[in-house]
């Protein structure tokens, strides 16, 4: 594997840290894995620091600042390439940065393997595709996380490869005492939600389960990890129920203190509205967390209920109060659905991932030569 990609030049399109999404973890993690197996990484970040920093702090303008030099990154830089790797997402992210890259990588001849997120792919092309269509057909290959995507760009008469996302092992992996505490039933189990704070990931029903729960376990404790608009609404409504003492904000962590975070857990809980393959999923399996989740989008596709994971219907607290109930005492149950999760990440693993990417550049690379030559 390393010699053959090694030397082999990526231009790697895409978001890069800060802020630490789960899109721009994968981008800088894909980045240190494929320089690690001797590939030459170009990157083209589509939110590079502001220059001057001050433009950052005027709306309108600071998108000009931002989206010239960006384009002319693309220029400067795609045509020294082998190949192309986008993180393409919905939206005015497509509009103003998947497209340009895609167009640029075209008429300079050069094969782009788009690598598509996100959970709105469905809407956004059922409204967009006029639009968005000429351009995914520029594309040499057309990778997807999931099986749900695949389906959805299946609708819209393209083929998509499935790749999964990379699961940092190094960094997620269960507590030394994972085998005792999975022998007990916690007297103060610790509940977390490590999503954004954003509508789309309803929150606000984890918290409303929480609260349920806490009849029938007092003592536990709930950690919300990340920030976003809904933060002074969760609050309210924390204070609502009566559990503000029990539930902690903890704000953005970075990757590590996330790892750890998911180690103190006894119980995750996942309950989005829509979604497509989250990352925050696999990092809990892999750190032998439990895991509740709504069977929205792609996730079904991700985990299996009742084998390594707890599917239930959105929206429904109640629900997910009696399901978090019964695997926080039920040792048996819990412990099933750990070793079925952690079992489940071994495909998520580089040796595996890097495999198929490899093949598809090297089939996005043959396809775009025989198209050259004809």
């Amino acid at each position: 594997m390393q010699n053959e990609l090694a030397g082999l030049r990526i231009c790697l399109i895409g978001p890069i840290p800060p802020p630490a999404g789960g899109m721009a973890n994968q981008t800088r993690q894909l980045k240190l894995l494929l320089e690690q197996e001797g590939a030459v990484v170009n990157m083209v970040a589509v939110n590079a620091p502001y220059q001057p920093a001050v433009i950052g702090k005027v709306p309108g303008l600071r998108a000009v600042f931002r989206l010239v030099p960006y384009l002319l990154a693309l220029y400067r830089n795609i045509g020294n390439n082998d190949v192309c790797h986008l993180m393409a997402n919905s939206g005015w992210s497509w509009h103003l940065f998947a497209a340009p890259a895609i167009w640029i990588a075209h008429w300079r001849k050069k094969p782009m393997v788009m690598n598509y997120r996100g959970g709105h792919a469905k809407q956004f092309f059922e409204g967009a595709w006029s639009v968005v269509g000429p351009s995914v057909r520029r594309c040499s290959a057309v990778v997807v996380p999931s099986a749900y995507l695949r389906r959805v760009f299946a609708e819209f008469a393209t083929d998509a490869v499935v790749i999964p996302n990379v699961l940092e092992q190094k960094r997620f992996y269960p507590a030394a005492d994972l085998n005792a505490k999975l022998t007990v039933i916690p007297v103060k189990p610790h509940l977390i939600v490590t999503r954004n704070l954003e509508a789309i990931y309803d929150i606000a029903t984890a918290v409303r389960a929480f609260a349920l729960l806490k009849t029938s376990l007092p003592q536990a404790t709930l950690s919300v990890a990340g920030s976003g608009p809904e933060e002074h609404a969760l609050k309210a409504l924390c204070q609502e129920l009566k559990i503000s003492d029990s539930v902690h904000f903890l704000g953005r962590l970075d990757a590590d203190q996330m790892a750890e975070l998911y180690r103190s857990a006894d119980l995750m809980l996942n309950t989005s509205l829509v979604d497509n393959s989250p990352n925050s999923v696999i990092e809990a399996l892999a750190c032998g967390i439990p895991v509740l989740t709504s069977n929205v989008g792609g996730i079904p596709d991700l985990v299996s209920d009742g084998v390594d994971a707890v599917l239930l219907p959105p929206g429904d607290a109640t629900l997910f109060s009696q399901h978090a109930v019964e695997v926080l005492t039920n040792s048996r149950l819990r412990q099933q659905l750990v070793e079925n999760g952690l079992a489940k990440t071994a495909r998520f693993a580089w040796s595996s991932v890097s495999q198929a990417l490899l093949h598809t550049y090297q089939t996005a690379i043959s396809s775009r030569n025989q198209a050259g030559s004809q």
